[in-house]
């Protein structure tokens, strides 16, 4: 038991209450609860204070692992937290907890009970406060993104309950929600798992555990399946994979092999042999060739088949390579020249100048990575990552965006390893020996007893079975390229090194040049040529725009002769017109401005088609027709439709869009029929 947990109990005991919850260290927290929730602890029944209790006890925990620096993610530590705090909201909300306190109009709860937390760690660890604003957001953050997949969830998971306590009555068995239900929930909806278990137990209810693991596994196959591009399959229906050994891998300490060709397939069958110019898949008995494998793409190169005194006899140019069914490597690529057969010798040979640029990006991702986990900080995972040869890309879990100055900083930072000319070491060794050496493993990652270990001493230490330069040096520099978020809670990182760096810069300078030369200005003075040539460009689209509107209001005035009077009792304007190519926002001054001119009371309906393929519609109406329970909005949106779109509004003014101009002139008719047929009943 941690320190902190006997900390509370014995404090319990000094204070002589009955239970840890109603210690003065978690009882503020619970009676800020209470407080949101308009009821009193002390005369809550068991099951409400339980509910409390889990608020006090979870958001405690959850501070203190967000000032830890562990942030709320899907692997890992990150998920412990994740999962707390969906805990503290679905309880909350069970509580009539409602999220408009403290001004906080996003609908979060959460920051408001942290603040006590806070308040409570002052003397305990002064650390929380100094972080204050990065919790809350934090909180904040994760707890509207939980609400949006609780509400979707929850109404699919209560009807599942229901039909599950139904058909259990039926059967006279245990109510049980099946496991693909439970799947379905988290797959489709993205509903935790644990979090329909709980939701379950609490209607009596158990969840098919073993079945929602099996159509996880399900989904793991199809997935699989999905990425697998190379299809083995014999016409027979038998596997050749039966009687071919997994292939033997050489590519680490050469480039080049002899090898002999176990099979061929065209469009996934089996063939004897492949002529020039078809694609074909070769599987080999041993291979230099590196497999797409660890987020490296494949090697490229090319097998060579040759006759007496060595003349070719066929090349085969090889543009991908996939593993397939364990460790049997599938090069595909293109017969250029000649006959493959199969069973004939080939020298296969990796394009050395591509495969430097995989070692170097790959490398390269080592190094991102250990200084994301140095500058930013050590709870920074992988989320996945390409190793290109004209790039790399690297995903991490991190909830901000990285700041210029941070991105400086990691690239200076990697520069110096790179300078500093660190030889790498690898190593095979047990699984458990790399660990305890503090080697990085991807989450998710499967890994045998034994296991490759790349080390750039000092630097980074990670479980790869990738390529990777000897030394640091033949990086020779690092640039990032892009920064941007993916997901929730997950970053990318795009970066080249290497022989890409110079192609990237290369192309910048190219575009750099025209640009200069197109604006007339030295590279220098770019940046306040297009400054300029923008507001010159906005002033312009203004004064576009002003001419757009004055030739509406034209043409408003041209047709304001055309209205008409509907009623009897009262004598009610009405004008249903198209105004032809003018824009929406000019279509809405031309409505305001006919409104005015007509006086109430009035009605307006105009339409226009902007562009190809667009159309505007406006209706606006006067007070005195609005009072007749008219509404613009509502009077629209049936109209929009006629045009392939919808669009509503206010009472007074609506306005909507379609996608088929050629229905323009009905829509307007039938518009015109339905004010003249609702004016004519209510002002008479």
């Amino acid at each position: 038991m941690c320190f902190e947990a006997l900390r509370v109990i014995f404090y319990s005991f000094l204070l002589q209450v009955p239970n840890n919850y109603e210690t003065d260290l978690i009882y503020p927290i619970i009676e800020k609860a209470s407080e949101l929730a308009n009821m009193s602890y002390a005369l809550a029944d068991e099951q409400t204070k339980l509910k409390l209790k889990v608020v006090g006890d979870h958001l405690r925990a959850i501070v203190y692992l967000i000032s830890d620096g562990v942030l709320p993610s899907n692997i890992g530590r990150g998920y412990v937290v994740r999962r707390l705090i969906r805990r503290v909201v679905r309880a909350g909300r069970s509580l009539g907890i409602k999220g408009e306190v403290q001004d906080n109009l996003e609908g979060a709860f959460l920051p408001a009970i942290a603040e006590i937390v806070m308040e409570l760690s002052t003397h305990i660890d002064s650390d929380v406060k100094i972080k204050a604003p990065r919790i809350l957001e934090e909180l904040k953050k994760e707890e509207l993104h939980f609400v949006q997949t609780l509400e979707r969830g929850e109404i699919l998971l209560e009807k599942m309950l229901a039909d599950a306590l139904s058909n259990a009555q039926k059967s006279g068995t245990m109510p049980c929600l099946s496991g693909k239900d439970a799947f379905l929930l988290y797959d489709t909806f993205g509903f935790p798992v644990e979090l329909t278990t709980e939701i379950a137990e609490e209607h009596g209810v158990t969840v098919d555990m073993n079945g929602f693991d099996q159509e996880m596994e399900n989904q793991r196959r199809l997935s699989r399946a999905a990425h697998n591009v190379v299809k083995i399959e014999a016409e027979d229906g038998a596997s050749p994979t039966e009687y071919i050994n997994e292939t033997e891998f050489v590519g680490y300490e050469s480039l080049s092999a002899q090898a002999v060709v176990e099979s061929l397939m065209v469009n996934g069958s089996p063939v004897i042999q492949v002529s020039e110019g078809n694609d074909v898949e070769v599987l080999l008995n041993r291979t230099p060739f590196y497999a797409e494998s660890g987020g490296q793409i494949g090697d490229h190169g090319f097998l060579y088949v040759t006759g007496g005194e060595n003349q070719q006899t066929a090349v085969v140019e090889i543009k991908d390579v996939q593993k397939s069914l364990g460790d049997i490597f599938v090069h595909k690529g293109t017969i250029r020249e000649g006959v493959l057969e199969v069973g004939r010798e080939v020298e296969a040979a990796v394009d050395a100048k591509l495969r430097q640029r995989a070692k170097v990006h790959h490398t390269a991702t080592h190094l991102l990575q250990a200084a994301l986990k140095k500058l930013i900080g050590q709870e920074i995972s992988q989320a996945g990552s390409l190793v290109a040869f004209d790039r790399l890309r690297f995903d991490f879990n991190y909830g901000h965006a990285l700041t210029d100055t941070q991105l400086e900083d990691i690239e200076r930072l990697i520069n110096g390893w790179v300078g500093a000319a660190a030889f790498l070491e690898t190593k095979v060794m047990p699984l458990k020996d790399a660990k305890e050496a503090g080697a990085i493993a991807m989450f998710g990652e499967k890994y045998g007893e034994q296991v490759r270990v790349v080390e750039v001493p000092g630097i980074s230490m990670e479980l790869c079975g990738g390529t990777h330069v000897r030394n640091t040096s033949e990086i020779r520099v690092f640039k990032i390229i892009s920064e941007q978020g993916i997901a929730s809670g997950v970053r990318r990182i795009e970066a080249v090194a290497g022989e890409a760096f110079i192609e990237y810069i290369n192309a910048r300078e190219y575009h750099m040049k025209n640009l200069c030369s197109m604006l007339k200005v030295k590279a220098e003075e770019v940046t306040t040529r297009v400054e300029k040539l923008l507001e010159e460009l906005r002033m312009s689209r203004n004064e576009v725009a002003n001419l757009h509107t004055k030739a509406a209001v034209y043409k408003a005035l041209t047709i304001a002769s055309k209205a008409f009077e509907v009623g009897t009792s009262q004598k009610i304007r009405v004008l249903v017109e198209s105004l032809d190519d003018v824009d929406a926002d000019s279509l809405k001054v031309a409505a305001e401005h006919l409104i005015d001119t007509l006086q109430d009371p009035a009605a307006v309906i105009l339409g226009s088609c902007p562009d190809e393929g667009k159309v505007s519609l406006v209706a606006a109406f006067t007070p005195a027709v609005v009072d007749l329970g008219i509404q613009a909005g509502k009077f629209i949106g049936p109209i929009a439709k006629l045009c392939g779109g919808g669009g509503g509004g206010r009472a007074n003014f609506a306005q909507a869009g379609g996608r088929k101009p050629e229905n323009l002139p009905s829509a307007l008719g039938k518009a015109r029929e339905e004010i003249v047929s609702i004016l004519s009943e209510k002002a008479s």
